[in-house]
């Protein structure tokens, strides 16, 4: 068997960065236009207007010149004031991680933790809103990737929009996967991102803003301005007339605008349908190999990224190196609490298609093997192939 250790992967099966698309990649390769030119501000202008349309928002959305960190950061510099209290839901990493931004901005705040395999349940919202009515801010993350889970925004948001607070939601790894956009879940300031489900590289964040945030910003003197952090300064930059704050990402806009044009031509309905049923082919090829998926149940698991349980006495590390070295497979680790405990495998893009949950089966069982598991990989492989083929 030629072993690949040192060479380039076959398939890149991440939780991001993810594969892009062949035609994203030429799009990258656009010319570079100065960004004065009236050829590049009208430019421009078209791609916001796409993302408007692919994030279904009644107002223009904004686009940060770099990778979705800097737009949940900024959201939480630019909303978040010292008298606000905030209300952090973490269910994983990423959730708990927007606590400590918060706290930065705010010494007020509460949280609703539960266990990283497991969702934010609405009830509990509700019940920590009445108790708490001094709760202005609610923060969120939709799928929190670290575990494979999602949690129920569209209810959530409605609890905080009748208590009259501003919903942030992280949206970064959901959006284009599955049904989501901000007005759905009533998001204040919903941050998503080019490099995860609509298989571009990493390097932009597109945020959606509703009015009610806008004024808030504004009206915060804390909320950074003159700063790769502000918000407040990118609010029309979208218009051809408008200049911007500093030099955009060109390339990066090259590469949106063909992806977007792939999201809305594919159809979003389509585009989610292949990552769930890829997902779910996952899950079902996992079950029957013997293996079990993180999330408690699966009707909180994602279908952008399937996070498997390691076995005892596997090492998680070296089941991923055994995927790459024997099959050309790369995989993610979990973070934080999650890391060494599952590993995850990305469905997002252009690996949203069902053949990839098969690659996965087989380089995942294969690995498990090499590792002692003796598991049946075939049984996998057949109970992913009839969830595709029930689908067909």
């Amino acid at each position: 068997m030629r072993y690949l250790e040192h060479a380039d992967p076959v398939i890149t099966l991440t939780a991001g960065p993810v594969n892009a698309y062949a035609e994203v990649l030429r799009g990258l390769g656009r010319t570079v236009l100065y960004d004065y030119d009236p050829a590049f501000q009208l430019f421009y202008e078209g791609v916001v207007d796409k993302a408007q349309k692919a994030m279904r928002l009644s107002n223009k959305p904004v686009i940060l010149h770099g990778e979705p960190v800097l737009g949940l950061e900024a959201a939480a510099a630019s909303l978040i004031t010292p008298d606000d209290v905030v209300l952090n839901l973490a269910s994983g990493v990423y959730g708990k991680g927007f606590g400590y931004w918060a706290k930065r901005y705010s010494p007020h705040l509460l949280e609703i933790e539960v266990p990283y395999n497991e969702a934010i349940d609405p009830q509990a919202v509700e019940a920590m809103l009445k108790k708490h009515p001094e709760i202005t801010i609610v923060s969120v993350c939709h799928h929190d990737t670290p575990s494979g889970t999602i949690n129920p925004i569209d209810a959530i948001g409605a609890l905080v929009s009748a208590h009259g607070g501003y919903l942030i939601v992280d949206a970064v790894s959901s959006f284009g996967g599955m049904q989501t956009h901000p007005e759905d879940c009533k998001a204040d300031i919903y941050v998503t991102g080019p490099n995860k489900c609509l298989g571009a590289p990493p390097g932009l964040t597109m945020m959606g803003v509703s009015e009610r945030a806008w004024a808030k910003m504004k009206s915060n003197p804390l909320a950074p301005r003159a700063s790769m952090l502000s918000i407040v300064d990118w609010e029309h930059a979208w218009s051809r007339d408008k200049p911007f704050p500093f030099t955009p990402s060109v390339s990066e806009i090259n590469g949106l605008d063909v992806a977007l044009d792939l999201y809305l031509n594919e159809g979003p309905e389509a585009v989610w349908a292949r990552h769930a049923l890829t997902a779910k082919a996952m899950r079902a090829g996992v079950a029957a190999m013997g293996l079990s998926i993180w999330a408690a149940s699966d009707s909180i698991a994602s279908p952008t990224t399937t996070a498997v349980r390691t076995p005892e006495g596997v090492d998680e590390k070296a089941l991923r190196q055994a995927a790459r070295a024997r099959y050309g497979v790369v995989f993610s680790s979990g973070r934080g609490e999650t890391l060494g405990k599952l590993t995850r495998i990305g469905h997002m893009g252009p690996t949203a298609q069902p053949i990839y949950a098969i690659a996965a089966l087989t380089a995942l069982g294969g690995a498990m093997n090499a590792a002692g598991q003796k598991l049946a990989i075939g049984r996998g492989i057949d109970a992913a192939l009839a969830v595709i083929d029930a689908d067909a």
